[in-house]
Order: C-alpha cells, then structure tokens, then sequence
C-alpha cells in the first residue's frame, strides 16, 4: 500500500496486487489487481487484470477482467474492459469499450 501523504512520479509494474491512496503519476502494468484509496489521485496509464477506483483517476484503464468505480471516485479518461461496474454518485468522463476475449477461429462481429 502507498499512503495518503507519499507522492510517487514512474513507472510501477509486478506481480501483485497494489493500493495507491497517495499521488501517483506515470504508468501501471500489473498482472494482478490495482485499486485506487478514496484519499488517492492518479494521473496514469493502467493496465491490471482488475482496477478499483475510490478517489481520483486521470488517465486511461485497461482491465483483463473489470473495472469497479465507487461512489467517491472521480475519473476522467477512456476504460477498455469486459466488465464494468459504476456506483451512483460516481463521476466518470470519457469513453467505455465492453471488449470481450473472442473465442479462437472467431471473427470480428460474429
């Protein structure tokens, strides 16, 4: 976890599932999950198998698995993933793609 009063500039990426309740500005490639704090502002490029925001998202997402944007999030940016959940009194500005694995041999559209 990163806390409320760490300011990180970078790249982050690994193997494990990481909570940002700070400020984080950069680039995230996780294999696992990635969650955003209600106290946390992120200004990033992400890339997860799952993305929960609670606090401040500027960027674009894309999830494996879903993505959950809670009540106290704010997010401005375009998300590309087969699931996602946005809970009322969210914000969210930008462009949703519902991509969805295909099927081997399955063709675009059918």
């Amino acid at each position: 976890m990163i806390g409320k009063t760490i300011i990180i500039r970078g790249e982050l990426s690994g193997d494990h599932d990481v909570l940002i309740d700070g400020r984080f500005e950069g680039k995230v490639s996780l294999s696992k999950g990635f969650a955003v704090g209600r106290n946390g502002v992120i200004e990033a490029d992400v890339s997860a198998q799952s993305v929960s925001v609670g606090g401040q998202f500027k960027g674009n997402i894309v999830a494996g698995q879903r993505v959950e944007i809670e009540a106290t999030a704010q997010v401005t940016g375009n998300i590309t993933a087969p699931r996602l959940s946005i809970a009322d009194g969210a914000y969210f500005r930008g462009a949703v793609d519902m991509d969805s694995p295909r099927k081997p041999g399955q063709q675009n559209g059918g």
